[in-house]
């Protein structure tokens, strides 16, 4: 048996003993544990307690392990995607932060839901990812996400042209602020923010949107995910900023980007009491008069 790996980010004082209880569920249970550095840091200096550890450093490698728990909001679980890359871990979205639409266990159940866990009473949902490939190595072994892929100008005035080709013809030339290439999953997201259609997680599909386009006619476009998209940009300051999900980089105007879907996917945890048209009503307050 293989390790369960864990990564996270800093918590809320009131998480806190329900963060403990998983470690003491972990322990009583004998799983070795492979921590990540920087959790690590955060949990010594958090008075956590934990067993059977051994730590990683990200940038070595892909995590191999047979669980990965992610312990904060959607941002974190978006983080142990890049750790685990094509190895498809099973990773756990245990929402010890804010808004979380991948993160849905929250702290008061993380026992139980490890209980779950160890017993086998789960579903895996295989999720797609976004690929992209350049003449120059923007991300390395990392040029995947779970959200979407990002092209956006790095000032704050001037719009940049996006030139777009789907499967080697010409789409169009977005004049704005940028564009969103958005996976099922990241619909909830960046996408969400610019006026993109909410998409059930496991759809064949990819949306493109653009952000405050300069023509009003240019909206939200639908493509299939086995869709091949080449993008050139035009800007006057000479570079541009590419993003898959948090991650970023400005890169010069003459870097031109083909995404696709990539070859592996995120596989996450799905516990029995959690669905995807339960998460939406709870965080976007569907059927709640907000009146008063």
């Amino acid at each position: 048996m293989m390790p369960i790996a864990i990564h996270g980010r800093i918590f809320n004082e009131s998480a806190k003993p329900f963060v403990q209880s998983m470690f003491d569920e972990l322990a009583e249970r004998s799983v070795n544990l492979l921590i990540s550095e920087s959790y690590q840091n955060f949990l010594s200096e958090s008075g956590i307690n934990y067993s059977n550890a051994s730590f990683y450093d990200p940038t070595d490698g892909f995590v191999e392990a047979d669980f990965m728990l992610s312990l904060g909001g959607d941002g974190t679980l978006l983080e142990a995607v890049t750790h685990v890359g094509k190895n498809e871990t099973p990773i756990v979205g245990i929402n010890t932060g804010r808004l979380g639409f991948l993160a849905t266990i929250p702290p008061d159940k993380i026992r139980e839901n490890i209980q779950e866990l160890l017993t086998g009473n789960y579903e895996i949902e295989k999720r797609k990812l976004v690929s992209i490939e350049s003449e120059t190595d923007i991300f390395g072994r990392t040029n995947f996400g779970l959200n979407e892929l990002g092209i956006m100008k790095t000032d704050s005035s001037s719009m940049i042209v996006v030139k777009a080709y789907l499967n080697g013809d010409y789409l169009n030339a977005y004049w704005a602020d940028g564009l969103i290439i958005s996976t099922p999953t990241g619909s909830t997201g960046y996408c969400m923010s610019v006026g993109g259609p909410l998409v059930m997680p496991t759809s064949d599909i990819f949306v493109i949107a653009p952000m405050s386009p300069h023509n009003l006619n240019v909206r939200p476009l639908v493509v299939s995910s086995d869709a091949v998209l080449t993008f050139e940009v035009e800007s006057r300051s000479k570079n541009y900023l590419i993003s898959l999900d948090s991650r970023s980089k400005v890169v010069d105007s003459t870097v031109k980007i083909t995404m696709k879907q990539a070859l592996f996917k995120a596989h996450l945890v799905k516990m029995p009491e959690t669905n995807f048209l339960s998460t939406l009503r709870s965080k976007l307050n569907w059927g709640l008069d907000v009146r008063n």
